[in-house]
């Protein structure tokens, strides 16, 4: 069966450019529907939960379900926020995906809240949105750079270095990358090539592939290499896991 696609967005050319990001994101055969408001967004939810048998659709209702959502937050007739809160409560099986133009604190967190599995800012460029998505795939949240970023700063703001917070409590996020007996984590900064402590400086900041490639001069796969060994060589597998423990470590 296909994967099932619901993308929530109301201007045309974002709506074909957000497919074009789920097409490259996914090898599996997709099967993508487009909602342009939230009265028609709920209608296809509720035609994946109730297949028709006059339409020849055949299998378990589950096999209709949206698998994955992209939700923008400011739709002509509401907020996507309240699509959010609807499918969790209903407890919808599907991964849901905000994308939208705001990175503030008043819109990260309530979408959150409201059940978001991850947030992506559109004006991001294509190939970072695609590299967030298949995040899915390895069981991890999509979320772009500066949503990252922002988090982090939420949790350990500037000049709180000696203050308990968040993430320095025991935390299911914490023992997942604890070491192996026997095992020891290659933090020490010496083991960074120069180019990949200034990739790792700029991924702390929440700067783009393509924007660190235009800082440093190289070509982006080549940025992309560098995270890909500072990933390896820190034993971590996301730009948030390697932007605390850089700067935990001093690295950064």
């Amino acid at each position: 069966m296909p994967l099932k696609v619901l993308i929530v967005e109301d201007n045309p050319v974002a709506r074909s450019f957000l497919a074009k990001v789920v097409r490259e994101s996914f090898s599996d055969q997709l099967m993508i529907s487009e909602a342009s408001d939230l009265e028609s967004a709920r209608r296809r939810i509720i035609e994946s939960q109730q297949p028709g048998a006059d339409a020849g659709i055949v299998g378990s209702v589950e096999t209709h379900l949206f698998k994955l959502m992209m939700v923008d937050l400011e739709l002509p007739d509401g907020n996507g926020m309240e699509l959010l809160a609807e499918l969790s409560m209903s407890g919808y099986p599907a991964t849901k995906i905000v994308t939208t133009l705001y990175s503030d604190d008043e819109h990260l967190f309530p979408a959150l809240q409201c059940g978001a599995d991850g947030y992506l800012l559109k004006e991001d460029r294509f190939e970072v949105l695609v590299e967030e998505l298949q995040k899915i795939v390895r069981g991890q949240p999509p979320l772009s750079p500066a949503i990252a970023r922002r988090l982090l700063t939420h949790f350990r703001p500037e000049g709180a270095a000696g203050t308990a917070t968040a993430l320095d409590t025991p935390s299911a996020f914490q023992s997942s990358r604890q070491p192996s007996p026997g095992h020891v984590q290659p933090l020490e900064q010496d083991r960074l090539t120069p180019r990949e402590s200034e990739v790792l400086t700029y991924l702390s900041k929440g700067f783009t592939i393509k924007e660190i490639a235009s800082l440093m001069a190289i070509r982006w796969f080549t940025v992309n290499d560098h995270i890909k060994s500072i990933y390896k060589k820190l034993n971590v597998s996301s730009r948030a896991e390697a932007a605390v423990l850089a700067s935990k470590q001093g690295l950064v």
